[in-house]
């Protein structure tokens, strides 16, 4: 079917659905004109083991600028989502943005909303440009989680915390309450497995495709060989984590966090490194300077659930974000659905009747990895470059985030 095609059968469906407005292109749309991501490397013994985030991000800021042709000076403020750094990364990221070539008139913060600190980066930029704070901004995120990963990420909890039940269950592990989750929603390991081979296959088939080149910038770091302990100079081109399994392999590995789980380091996402940059501005900006529009934001919403529940965050924040763009699951054309655990992944899916089909058509943080501050900004591209690929336009991102909440955003490809 040609795009033209798809074009008028999606049209025709939202007109007979009452929301002909979606595909509209108005002067005011926050359009993204770039968005790209590094890639994601394994935790502590991939390509990118050694590199600061700060320097990711970096790679990812001067890979944007040569991407888009954008005048660094217009650029008015960057927002980088990051969940493990010291202090949130709020001085590296402003020395990488200098560093890359925005001038010191380009503002940077970080912001930390765990697991969707990445979107949230991205939608406090369109929010911004919205309500004419600005014209022109970057949504970005980063995690080394090689570096900075560990049992120091959560401080102690004071006795005023402990002792209120609801707060003390904030820093509950998520594996374990995730392997509490799949056993009170009897989420079978079997089911869990077969969803995690599936986004190996996924990821697998869409690498060698060259299905994420577009998306993908190579970046040259230096890496220490573990066995002769030599420094390197290498370049790192691809996703790293990537391998082949089965459900019947996946089904032998043991069970990470109790005796009789189900789940385990091959149905859960990879602890990876990596950065990602969404430019975003007006519709009338980016035809003032001669950007090329990847798509458009249409509308987000962040939802709270039980700390303890923290995996059902997609299955209540994606209704809400369909309701605020005024379309229904039925008109969403690919979901990009965070695979923190394959149960919870599943579990949202489920309930929330998307099919399969739908979800993650390259794979998902289970197969390449799932850099904490990072996922939400790296959904983006992923989402628009395969709408538009498949000549389809209209996608949703989603993930849940650690404490209980979950976070979705709605997107349509030009």
């Amino acid at each position: 079917m040609s795009a033209q095609s798809r074009l008028n059968q999606v049209t025709s469906h939202l007109k007979s659905s009452g929301r002909p407005g979606l595909l509209e292109k108005n002067p005011d749309d926050i359009v993204v004109t770039a968005a790209l991501r590094t890639p994601f490397t394994k935790g502590g013994k991939g390509g990118f083991k050694d590199t600061a985030g700060a320097d990711l991000l970096h790679g990812a800021f001067v890979n944007l600028i040569k991407r888009s042709g954008i005048d660094p000076k217009l650029v008015e403020d960057i927002s980088v989502g990051c969940v493990l750094a010291p202090g949130g990364g709020a001085t590296e990221f402003r020395a990488a943005a200098l560093a890359a070539g925005f001038p010191e008139s380009t503002a940077v913060k970080s912001l930390n909303r765990q697991c969707s600190s990445g979107l949230q980066a991205c939608v406090e930029i369109a929010n911004a440009i919205k309500a004419g704070m600005i014209e022109v901004g970057i949504g970005a995120g980063v995690e080394s989680m090689s570096t900075q990963y560990g049992p120091d990420a959560v401080t102690e909890f004071s006795e005023l915390l402990e002792n209120h039940k609801s707060a003390a269950e904030c820093k509950v592990p998520m594996g374990r309450l995730s392997e509490d989750m799949a056993k009170d929603y009897k989420i079978a390991r079997k089911d869990q497995d077969e969803f995690a081979a599936n986004s190996y296959k996924k990821a697998i088939q869409a690498q060698k495709a060259g299905l994420f080149d577009q998306e993908i910038v190579p970046l040259t770091v230096k890496w220490t060989d573990p066995k002769t302990e030599e420094e390197k100079e290498i370049t790192v081109s691809k996703d790293d984590g990537l391998r082949e399994v089965t459900a019947e392999s996946l089904g032998k590995i043991r069970p990470a966090f109790a005796e009789d789980g189900s789940i385990h380091a091959g149905n859960a996402s990879q602890i990876s490194d990596g950065a990602a940059a969404v430019l975003l501005m007006k519709r009338s900006t980016a035809e003032r300077l001669g950007q090329k529009i990847l798509g458009k934001y249409v509308a987000a919403s962040i939802v709270g659930v039980a700390p303890l529940l923290m995996g059902i965050g997609p299955w209540k924040a994606i209704p809400v974000a369909l309701e605020k763009a005024g379309i229904t699951k039925d008109d969403v054309d690919i979901f990009e659905i965070n695979e923190a655990f394959a149960s919870q992944c599943l579990w949202c899916a489920n309930e929330l009747k998307i099919p399969m089909e739908k979800i993650n058509p390259k794979g998902g943080a289970i197969a390449f990895g799932h850099p904490l501050g990072c996922t939400g900004a790296r959904q983006v591209s992923t989402l628009l470059y395969e709408l538009k690929r498949t000549n389809k336009q209209v996608g949703l991102t989603s993930m849940c985030v650690g404490t209980g909440m979950g976070m979705a955003a709605v997107w349509v490809a030009e």
